[in-house]
Formats: structure tokens, sequence, C-alpha cells
């Protein structure tokens, strides 16, 4: 049985949907993300799994329980499933110490193990207002896994914060799942987030699940264009288009990443274009080729091409289900 069952679920808003009939299951300790363009019913969705909003039908399962909603009892929520919004905040003016052993029924050995995994014993002396917003985060977090939850919910946990914090919640996150086997489920617009960390992931627009699978995938084989833009750069080919690098399309459109394609100057293969643009991406660079009357995008790691020079284009050595129309 799997710990979490969402059947159908559906949220009205002056008569329009913001959740249209969403229904998916969630195993104990997987990870699953859930993406999508802003008001595509992300935060929604998570307030009724966590009984923080009333479904208007439909229904949410809990290890084979209906999760009550607001509108079914006095205070609001799941006991065994800890919620973190994106409006969390902390009381002004307190000490760390002082916030996460109020109410906190662990053992000292328990405590100190959580502290450890959350990564704020290097702060518990502090008050709140000398706090980096990471810190913040990762004290209410803490406050929250103090309870025991089974389930874990996050709200867009990495929206706020900068590289270093982002990589510090992961690493916090991982150890949750793993060490204190609790399971997690998140939203997040950015694909840095999600491929990484995600078990398989569910793909939003307008209230309704447009794609669900494995990182792999949602990436590599995305439906239509709005899953593909979701995770980041490709190439859209024609029909006429792809067959020029080999691509049988049939009659659909073929959605490719900019990694898919490498580029030489020696070689009898390929198709012959001209460098456009370059852009450097750290651990990358993007060329923009313009073949045949249009443009492909080209993902390397180390560029020896100029603006205005001429290339091949090649597609790699792909198994052709990676190319999705």
């Amino acid at each position: 049985m799997a710990l979490l069952e969402v059947q159908k679920i559906t949220k009205q808003l002056n008569g329009g949907l913001l959740i249209d009939e969403i229904s998916f299951e969630q195993q104990a300790l997987q990870k699953i993300a859930i993406t999508g363009e802003s008001g595509a019913g992300k935060t929604t969705l998570l307030k009724m799994i966590g009984g923080r909003a009333q479904p208007d039908s439909g229904i949410i399962l809990f290890n084979g329980e209906r999760v009550i909603g607001p509108e079914e009892k006095l205070l609001p929520g799941h006991k065994e499933i800890g919620y973190l919004s994106q409006e969390h905040d902390l009381l002004h003016n307190y000490k760390v110490e002082d916030l996460v052993w109020f109410q906190n029924k662990l053992s000292d050995e328990e405590s100190a193990t959580l502290f450890e995994i959350c990564q704020i014993t290097d702060f518990m002396k502090r008050k709140t207002d000398q706090l980096s917003g990471g810190e913040k985060q990762r004290i209410a977090l803490c406050m929250l896994l103090t309870k025991s939850p089974k389930m874990l919910i996050l709200d867009e946990p990495f929206s706020n914060l900068d590289p270093i914090h982002t990589e510090i919640l992961k690493a916090v996150l991982a150890d949750i799942t793993e060490r204190l086997q609790i399971t997690c489920l998140l939203t997040s617009h950015d694909p840095n987030d999600t491929l990484s960390w995600a078990d398989e992931i569910i793909v939003m627009k307008k209230g309704r699940i447009i794609q669900q699978g494995a990182p792999e995938i949602i990436y590599h084989q995305p439906v239509n264009e709005y899953v593909a833009g979701m995770f980041g750069r490709y190439n859209l080919l024609t029909p006429k288009q792809a067959a020029l690098f080999g691509i049988e399309a049939n009659e659909e459109n073929v959605i490719s990443r900019p990694e898919d394609f490498i580029i030489n100057t020696n070689s009898e293969n390929g198709v012959r274009g001209i460098v456009r643009k370059i852009s450097f991406w750290g651990s990358f660079y993007e060329i923009e080729v313009e073949v045949d009357e249009f443009k492909i995008i080209v993902r390397i790691g180390k560029n020896d091409w100029k603006v205005g020079e001429e290339v091949n284009v090649l597609l790699k050595k792909l198994n052709r289900n990676s190319l999705q129309g």
C-alpha cells in the first residue's frame, strides 16, 4: 500500500478549476518533486495533501486513512505530516536553542542527531534576527521534525536561497530521508533542484498533471514544449529539419536537447552551418548555429569555435526514444 494516495482531487475558486482531478501515489521514502509554472496549482495541491485546504471532491489517503480538511476539524493539518510553507517565519529576538527545545519531546540523543542533520548546531546560541534566510529555514524545518512526522512537505524550499544554502538544504533533505526515514514531497520550478534530487517528477499546468515519471524520462522524453521548457533549453525540429540529421519524425515535431548534438569541421557527415552566437555557462558552452534557414543550439564542454565560422552539426548516437515529438 502506498504511503500517500491522491485520488481525483478537485478544487475550484470563483468558478474556475485550481486543481482538476489530480491523482498520484507516493511510496514510503520515495522522493517526489512537483513542478510547473506559477499558478499551476502546486501550492494548493500541497495544502490539501497536508490537510490545510479542503478539496471540493476526491479523497486523500495517508497510511490508508483519509486526510481531513480544515472544514472538518478545528485545527488544520495532519499530525504525521510536517508542512513547511514559503511564508515560514520565526519568533523575533529568540535564541535558536529556546525555539528548537520548545515542545521538543525527543531525547537529548535524538535531538542532538536532529540538530546535526539540520546543520544548526553552530548557531544555537544566536538569536533569530541574526540568522540568514537559509539558516532560518533550517530552524523552521528542525522545529517540524521534533514532532517526528512520517512525511515532510516543502513548498518551494529553494526559491529564496543562494547556491551555497541550496546545496546545504539538499544535503539536509537527503539525510532526513536516509537517516530519519522520513518521506519528502516538495515543489520547485527550478530543474536544478528537482532533476538530481527526485525519484519521480510530476509536471503540472493549469491544475492538471501533464507528465509524470523518472527525471531521465521527463528530461529526455518530454510530452510537449511546455514540459521541455520547464527543464532547460531545447531544440524543436520540424519533420523536414529532423530528417537533415537522420531523425525519422513521421509527421511530428521532434524535441531535442542541446547536448544531443556535436559540432566539428572535418566530418563528411552532418549538416553545414554558421556559428552565430557563443554563450559561456560555467561548466559548458552553448553554440547557436544557423543551419539551412533555422537555428539549432549545441552544448559542448570546451569551445574552439568563433562566431561566423562554418561548422558541421551532427546528432550523437542516441537511443531513438530519447527524442520525443
